[in-house]
């Protein structure tokens, strides 16, 4: 059996619930395009000036990334499904609006007179000839608009929303295609069915004088059942999701690393093992900004954070050398500006550092951060996204070590590591505890100027969390200084490299050292 089948019989059960996220997720944004696009359109026919600018306005937000859209919509709307919902809706309102609009302008004029011309007013008119006769169009506008939301909807993870993007973003940062395929070819399969039922839809709508006799075949009652009762589940279950109670009910974060996913769990096991309190779980958001961003909206509240990270990426200070002042620093200031309490160390020091293959750092002769330096033009350097625009990643290290490299790549997540055993990358960023530096081969460079500041691991909790549930707080600090960098490493090892689930791992550990039963 091939390990990618082995994959799916193992992971079946996860597979399967993160499909029907998916399928809940976009059949309610097409849903809601349609309810907005179709109006709409009918709107615009009948006021020639706004025409173009509702399709300019369609047309742009056609144009923006997906993530910058995210992006844009996280300050708004926090995270999880509503900025996937609402980004979903705007990319599939163009082919809605702009069909709706061509299907009733296109339609036969001296029809519409002599409708008009047997006593019709308008809104008769509207109902009982331009509708029907521009519905094919109508639907072959949403028929698009759902296909594509199906991809469209994978970017979901990164705000952490679900659906099979998890999968594939998972895989991605642990350079895994078995999970990459388990997250893709569902997908895949998803759009082809939603292309079949709308076509299907689209056919029973189509009044019969429009329809050729080769493609006059009945929608059985069966298929109407179906698909109505599908819709009245998922409205049904979006009006329950408005009024769902979060009471006593604690949201736990993490970022989308696999360090992260682990971590993440732990705190949410530790909870749930330990109270009676009820844990929703975020695990997979996007960068530092994207979980700061959560925390500090109310969104999640509690996640693992790097004391580093809180220094120069989110507060804008100077690097701190000195580990238990760093600690100290970002503890006050998260507190005074934020109301979000820092709490005891993990144990481990995840900081950032450079790596290369073993056959280049013999090649140069490279042990240091300074013997990269002198070298340096005549190398590609991969990293992360995040790494390339950050003071406390490359611009700073380029400007202290005077570092010119050949090319700078920006490979998001696990890809870099992919990029430098290709050949690809020369030189690639790394955290100090990943397991893929293992995984890999790699050698680990010494950064001997100093240059990053401690990233200690430490539970960040809202403040007001810990005055309702103080309980949390005394389990967290129960994790005090029991992962080094070597068992942290060990635990990252087994989801980047065997495979595992990160979950898993993590409560493996707890039960191993008796954290939970």
């Amino acid at each position: 059996m091939s390990t990618f089948m082995e994959f799916i019989i193992e992971r079946k059960e996860e597979i399967f619930k993160l499909l029907i996220e998916h399928i809940y997720l976009t059949v309610l944004a097409v849903l809601l395009a349609a309810v907005i696009g179709v109006p709409l359109g009918i709107i615009i026919t009948r006021y020639k000036n706004a025409s173009k600018y509702v399709l300019g306005v369609t047309n742009i937000l056609q144009a923006v990334p997906s993530l910058a859209l995210l992006g844009l919509l996280i300050p708004l709307v926090g995270i999880g499904s509503k900025p996937a919902i609402v980004m979903v809706v705007l990319y599939s309102l163009l082919p809605i609006v702009k069909n709706t609009y061509t299907g009733l302008k296109n339609i036969d004029k001296e029809m519409l007179e002599a409708a008009s011309g047997i006593g019709l007013t308008k809104s008769q008119v509207l109902r009982m000839i331009q509708i029907p006769l521009a519905l094919p169009v109508i639907m072959a506008g949403i028929r698009i608009s759902a296909v594509t939301a199906v991809g469209s909807m994978t970017i979901a993870a990164f705000v952490g929303a679900g659906g099979l993007g998890y999968l594939v973003f998972s895989g991605v940062q642990t350079v895994n295609n078995d999970m990459i395929l388990a997250g893709a070819i569902p997908a895949c399969i998803l759009a082809l069915a939603i292309d079949f039922i709308i076509g299907k839809i689209e056919l029973s709508v189509t009044p019969n004088g429009l329809i050729d006799d080769n493609n006059k075949k009945g929608v059985s009652k069966t298929f109407k059942v179906i698909t109505s009762l599908l819709l009245i589940a998922i409205v049904i279950l979006s009006i329950s999701n408005m009024f769902k109670s979060n009471k006593n009910t604690i949201v736990i974060g993490s970022k989308s690393d696999s360090e992260q996913r682990i971590l993440g769990n732990m705190l949410s096991d530790l909870i749930e093992d330990r109270t009676d309190i009820n844990v929703q779980r975020k695990i997979g958001l996007g960068g530092s900004n994207v979980t700061f961003s959560a925390i500090n909206n109310g969104e999640i509240d509690g996640f693992v954070e790097y004391t580093g990270t809180s220094l120069v990426n989110i507060l804008k200070m100077d690097v701190i050398k000195d580990k238990d002042k760093a600690y100290d620093v970002v503890k006050k200031e998260y507190r005074d500006r934020f109301n979000i309490e820092y709490l005891k160390p993990l144990g481990f020091n995840n900081t950032y550092t450079l790596a290369v293959k073993k056959d280049i750092a013999s090649k140069y002769n490279l042990e240091t951060f300074s013997d990269l330096a002198k070298v340096s033009d005549k190398l590609r350097l991969g990293t992360t996204i995040e790494f390339s625009n950050r003071e406390d990643g490359f611009i700073g290290l380029a400007r202290d070590y005077n570092m010119k490299f050949k090319s700078l790549d920006a490979i998001d997540g696990g890809l870099r590591y992919t990029s430098i055993n290709n050949g690809k990358s020369d030189v690639i960023d790394a955290f100090s505890t990943e397991g893929l530096l293992k995984a890999f081969d790699l050698k680990v460079l010494e950064d001997d100027k100093g240059f990053f500041p401690p990233y200690s691991a430490v539970p960040i909790f809202r403040k007001e969390v810990l005055e309702k549930y103080p309980e949390v707080e005394d389990i967290m600090n129960e994790l005090e200084d029991k992962i080094d960098e070597e068992t942290m490493r060990e635990l990252n090892y087994k989801v980047d490299k065997l495979g595992e689930d990160p979950a898993n791992v993590a409560k493996s550990f707890l039960k191993g050292r008796g954290f939970i039963k």
